[in-house]
């Protein structure tokens, strides 16, 4: 037997949002994992200031909500700066408000290391010895801590490192990419006590956005039309934000000072896959795009879950085959439906004089309660839906809804969801038998809750359903109703499809009933 030699299962480069998010969902799934991050310590900046719906529902399966304090959700919100309410659509809001990136970060990497995630801050990424190429068995990396530079050894390698990725980089991932068209100022500014502006305000030469951060700051955003965008590498002072500001609104407010200041760009780029051999790309690593909503921030989270139970299973040994290839095949075109609606809202929302019409255009499609209905499930990342499998069921592929459960054991689906596992949820009664016989063989993987899900309303899609085969990030992957003549048909195939192979079971008299529920499915 051949000793194994690696130093971890999952290295992870970047102990931002994604990354922290990534170890704490390996770590639940049993990996171990080593977070890089260059930094030595936090910056305390906050780009974002919030999170969409969709995050907020996935920090509240994983029971973190309530370290984010009081999470205040707003169900007015915006496309393109044109303001609508996003409840047209059920379960929707435009999503947590005033949670800086700072205290995120924070709550995610106490989250981590709680779970045993080793974070190492002082650490740079040096380079990718192994890794890339399709026959790789492992990646190796050089990278540098406090004690010098030193090589490690992982199955896999995530870059989390933002949109300059050295990662991606090193790895030789492409991009399609579209160049940026204008500059933008965000500084968090100091004794001004600035009016709100909350979604911004369009005025003749560009647009601004204020927001108070706390007593005596206030964010800022401005964009001046014409301004071209400058390179990343060059800073930018207070006193050039100032009299931007000034040439837009009138105001002056030069006798302020500001605690930090960044500009930004409209440039784009997705790279074409999300995995190079056993190099793996999430967040901003794998697409960039103008600020709009805080959906940058969210799409990150979702790409952390969604490859967290994932490489988990793999490294377990019981990950079905395939499982790890589907993390491109779901997260890119969602990468790339980000992108197309974030340039659309730059358009709408930064365009100057000659994009006039276009916005009067917006403002009356949003009247329409169906293009209301789709916009909200675009930036609320609500709609995300991905191809599980044959199937009619409204809820196959999306996520699983917030609902109260009857019995209340645990009091609601997302409770169920805490452990990152695998969930079939089975409605009470002489049905409930045969789904949790079939299940019997994936326990160790999969828990079977026998409880009614309670419908929000009429039409809500958990109606009449009577069992529910849930991923660990949530999603539904198998679902039955009243009206089904077969209360399990396509069940097996469904957890063996996301799950793996089932494992003996210890129970005699379980086993039995699953090898006749399977031989009575061959005889049909």
């Amino acid at each position: 037997m051949v000793a194994d030699t690696r130093d971890t299962g999952v290295i992870v480069v970047g102990a931002g949002p994604t990354g922290l998010m990534l170890a704490a969902e390996l770590r639940l799934g049993g990996a171990d994992v080593v977070v890089l991050e260059r930094l030595a310590e936090p910056t305390g900046q906050s780009r974002g200031l919030g999170f969409t719906a969709r995050a907020t529902e996935l920090f509240l399966q994983r029971g973190l909500g309530t370290r984010f304090g009081t999470l205040e959700t707003s169900p007015l919100g915006h496309f393109g700066g044109v303001q609508f309410d996003y409840t047209v659509l059920p379960d929707a809001h435009f999503g947590a408000r005033g949670i800086p990136q700072s205290q995120t970060e924070a709550v995610l990497e106490e989250r981590a290391r709680e779970l045993g995630a080793d974070v190492r801050r002082g650490w740079s990424f040096d380079g990718l010895l192994t890794g890339a190429d399709p026959g790789d068995t492992g990646v190796r990396i050089r990278a540098s801590g406090p004690d010098g530079p030193r090589e490690l050894r992982a199955a896999y390698l995530v870059g989390a490192d933002g949109g300059r990725s050295a990662v991606r980089s090193a790895a030789g991932f492409e991009s399609v990419s579209t160049p940026a068209t204008r500059g933008m100022y965000l500084a968090d500014v100091t004794g001004l006590g600035l009016p709100p502006r909350f979604l911004g305000e369009r005025l003749h030469g560009g647009m601004v956005m204020a927001a108070p951060l706390a007593p005596g700051v206030d964010r800022i955003i401005v964009c001046e039309d014409g301004v071209p965008a400058r390179r990343r590498d060059e800073t930018v002072g207070f006193d050039e934000v100032a009299a931007a500001w000034k040439r837009i609104t009138g105001e002056d407010i030069g006798h302020g000072g500001a605690d930090w200041v960044s500009s930004f760009t409209d440039a784009t780029h997705l790279v074409t896959e999300y995995a190079r051999g056993r190099v793996l790309l999430a967040g901003d690593a794998a697409h960039t795009h103008l600020p709009a909503g805080g959906q940058g921030l969210s799409a990150g989270v979702q790409d952390a879950v969604n490859l967290g139970w994932k490489l988990a299973a793999a490294l377990r040994g019981d990950a079905a085959p395939g499982l790890v290839a589907t993390y491109h095949d779901e997260r890119h075109p969602a990468g790339q439906r980000l992108l197309t609606n974030s340039r659309v809202q730059g358009t709408v929302f930064l365009g100057g004089p000659e994009a006039d019409p276009l916005r009067a255009l917006f403002t009356e499609l949003i009247g329409l309660d169906e293009v209301k209905r789709h916009l909200a499930g675009t930036v609320s990342g609500l709609d995300v839906a991905y191809e599980v499998g044959p199937g009619a069921h409204p809820l196959l592929g999306r996520r699983l809804p917030p609902r109260p459960l009857e019995p209340p054991v645990p009091p609601s689906t997302f409770d169920l969801l805490h452990p990152a596992r695998g969930v079939l949820l089975v409605a009470p009664g002489p049905a409930a038998d045969g789904p949790a016989a079939i299940a019997d063989g994936w326990t160790d993987r999969v828990d079977v809750v026998v409880a009614g899900v309670v419908p929000a309303g009429d039409g809500d899609p958990v109606t009449g359903t009577t069992a529910l085969l849930v991923r660990p990030d949530g999603h539904v992957v198998w679902a039955t109703t009243t009206d089904a003549p077969d209360g399990t048909d396509g069940l097996r195939d469904a957890l063996r499809s996301w799950f793996g192979a089932p494992t003996p079971s210890s129970d005699p008299r379980a086993a039995a009933a699953r090898d006749r529920t399977e031989l009575q499915e061959q005889n049909t």
